[in-house]
């Protein structure tokens, strides 16, 4: 049976290449390769490496790569039939140290040969023993008690329980529209001025303003504003006043204890002495 060497010098041979020129195409130093077809593989490397290589320089040569590193593994730590070295003459050897190309190459094939030898869970099993002997480098804050989470918690959905029943007893009741005295619901009335009532028969938009000399308008005592059916505002009365309403049907005035009606169906103001 032949070696692990034989099969690779044949093969080489069969090719017609030479060791130079197999260790330009795979990036493999060419001392290495000679010592692979001497049946010489203590390389002073990583084991990855020399399977790594092994592997390349198989491929290289079109044979079956599993099969020779499985031979190659098959060694164990006995020690190989070592080969004499071959009648070839090499010539001009390179014997220079690996080039970073090479070096790149030898780092693919030692991956390469790392994830055809090694299956996935152990590979995942080394990296997590690699993360937690090396830790995280992430720091680590003070640990917070569950029981003052779980307490925050609680609080914080009490407080919401609190926020919805409010918003929703402030929509069940909504603005007040019952009836007031006519001393609430307008702006205060000194003792020393009289004041007006408006009372809306049905929803209305009024206006008041004092009345100036020439019949302008003169101070806003009421802007507009919209009145609901049976609202009443109290508007002070400094004297002369000019009142508008969008419907005078729907509206009325109270003065001196007595309601009277707008003068006025539609839109239009009326002045009160």
């Amino acid at each position: 049976m032949q070696t692990i060497g034989e099969r690779l010098e044949e093969a080489r041979k069969r090719k017609g290449i030479s060791i130079r020129e197999a260790a330009e195409a795979t990036k493999i130093r060419s001392d290495y390769l000679h010592k692979f077809e001497s049946n010489q593989f203590d390389l002073n490397l990583a084991e990855i490496y020399v399977r790594g290589f092994l592997r390349t320089y198989a491929q290289y040569l079109h044979l079956p790569s599993d099969k020779l590193i499985n031979d190659y593994a098959a060694l164990g730590r006995s020690q190989p039939r070592t080969r004499q070295p071959s009648r070839e003459i090499y010539g001009r050897m390179d014997l220079s140290v690996a080039s970073s190309a090479e070096e790149r190459a030898a780092e693919k094939s030692a991956a390469k040969e790392e994830s055809s030898s090694q299956p996935a869970a152990a590979s995942a099993n080394q990296r997590s023993s690699n993360l937690s002997r090396s830790g995280s480098s992430l720091p680590k804050g003070p640990a917070i008690p569950p029981q003052l989470i779980f307490k925050g918690g609680i609080a914080l959905a009490v407080l919401i329980v609190g926020l919805l029943i409010y918003w929703l007893i402030s929509s069940l009741i909504g603005p007040s529209t019952e009836k007031k005295p006519a001393e609430q619901q307008g702006s205060a009335v000194s003792a020393t001025e009289s004041s007006i009532s408006l009372i809306a028969l049905n929803n209305v938009r009024v206006k008041v303003t004092a009345r100036n000399a020439d019949g302008s308008a003169g101070e806003v005592l009421l802007p507009d504003t919209n009145m609901a059916r049976g609202e009443i505002r109290t508007v002070r009365k400094p004297g002369p006043i000019l009142i508008w309403a969008s419907e005078g049907k729907n509206l009325q005035i109270e003065l001196n204890g007595k309601r009277y009606p707008m003068p006025f169906e539609g839109y239009n103001r009326a002045q009160i002495n």
